[in-house]
């Protein structure tokens, strides 16, 4: 499906208006959005626009790197959208013209949507964004870095969540959704990070067209790169304190764990020596045939036991 917002020179709307019945010269500019285009509608971007075939191969061939790409009066930008379900990235291809805007992209997108219902609303404002298409291309960057906070909160909410109940599971469950957490932060931080270069070349560019307000739009939408970066950079290291503690803990746990078994183990060497001394069944064994040697034998071995036992309690091995 392709959409299309043309704004006049006198600041009037025109909404999909065909591609065939288009003329860009009779608009101040104009945005077409190819919304899951079939085959016949990708090939416009070849038959009606002549954007370069590089540029038309990497809308087609899906995922690339978010960059920026320069060709004749034209800007090439791929973006990266977040899908909230999975976290990972679903691609948004924008041209960039001086009197249009051409975006581009396989599923359906709310930011999108969300970004086109924006720019109709204030279409007829005769503003700065009402009066150029980097008005909608500043709008649909927003839009999806926008889109990028709440996935990232859902996580904090959850690490806050895991930080409160530790001990009450157990630490191999709690392992489990520290290391699922960081391998999400881990997908979010693929997603952001490329964008924030991205977003940091587009300010600097001197290909862009562009005026000073404009930049500090875009360099609006850098700063909330930086905080997602910075966000998503704390979390992990939150959760490597987590992964690094849980560690610990297991570890005391089994070192508590093979201290008993260790103590047990010592108490009854000594008391298994004098059992097998007195099993083995030599006919010349002089306590053998003495009236108390059952009797003193097993006292032997409750002192000698019981002794062990108060100097480990001594030692403090049983704290």
């Amino acid at each position: 499906m392709i959409r299309t917002l043309a704004i006049t020179r006198d600041h009037q709307v025109s909404i999909n208006v065909p591609l065939t019945q288009l003329d860009l010269q009779d608009y101040a500019w104009v945005w077409a959005d190819f919304n899951q285009p079939s085959e016949e509608e990708s090939r416009l971007l070849d038959t009606y626009f002549h954007f370069h075939p590089l540029a038309i191969e990497d809308c087609l061939h899906v995922l690339q790197r978010p960059k920026l790409d320069y060709y004749d009066n034209l800007q090439f930008l791929v973006l990266h959208a977040l899908n909230p379900t999975t976290l990972e990235a679903e691609e948004v291809d924008l041209f960039l013209g001086s009197n249009f805007l051409v975006s581009f992209h396989h599923g359906v997108l709310e930011e999108v949507d969300e970004a086109w219902e924006r720019i109709l609303h204030h279409a007829h404002e005769r503003t700065i964004w009402a009066r150029g298409p980097v008005a909608a291309a500043y709008t649909v960057m927003d839009k999806l870095v926008d889109h990028y906070f709440p996935s990232l909160f859902a996580i904090e909410d959850e690490l806050a969540e895991l930080e409160n109940r530790g001990s009450q599971e157990s630490v191999e469950d709690l392992m489990n959704q520290v290391f699922d957490l960081r391998s999400r932060l881990l997908k979010l931080r693929r997603t952001v990070v490329p964008m924030r270069d991205l977003l940091y070349r587009v300010i600097n560019s001197q290909h862009v067209q562009r005026t000073g307000e404009h930049t500090a739009y875009f360099t609006d939408i850098y700063d909330h790169l930086l905080k997602l970066t910075d966000m998503i950079e704390a979390d992990r290291e939150m959760t490597a304190d987590l992964r690094d503690s849980y560690i610990s803990l297991n570890s005391n746990r089994m070192n508590a764990i093979m201290k008993t078994l260790t103590v047990i183990t010592t108490v009854f060497m000594p008391l298994t020596l004098i059992a097998g001394i007195y099993g083995m069944n030599f006919a010349y064994m002089p306590e053998l045939q003495w009236k108390f040697g059952y009797g003193a034998v097993l006292l032997l071995m409750f002192v000698l036991g019981g002794s062990m036992v108060a100097w480990f309690v001594k030692r403090g091995w049983f704290k």
